[in-house]
């Protein structure tokens, strides 16, 4: 498994607008895009922490191939322009439970 992390500061006062964009852009863009295992939307517990937008994929290819893609493109278009985020990748060693 492939897990991508994406570190995204949102201010606090626009922290639910942000929210429901952010989700609506993933049940929107996200359904059917090969080699996704699964994506959530993490909220940061403490305050000025950043979100972590967490994906699953198959492999670094499916991942790759999924950057590639139309989806991704409609995904990141002008509405996430100027966005700081950090994203960091993963490969996983061990994994329990389902």
């Amino acid at each position: 498994m492939y897990t991508v992390i994406n570190r995204i500061p949102a201010p606090a006062a626009a922290a639910a607008a942000f929210e429901e964009r952010f989700a609506a852009n993933m049940r929107e863009t996200l359904p059917g895009v090969p080699g996704l295992i699964g994506a959530r939307l993490l909220r940061p517990r403490q305050e000025g922490g950043a979100y972590a937008a967490v994906m699953e994929f198959t492999s670094a290819d499916a991942f790759a191939a999924w950057m590639r893609s139309d989806a991704f493109r409609a995904a990141h278009g002008p509405s996430t322009a100027g966005m700081d985020s950090v994203v960091e990748s993963f490969e996983t060693v061990a994994s329990v439970g389902a």
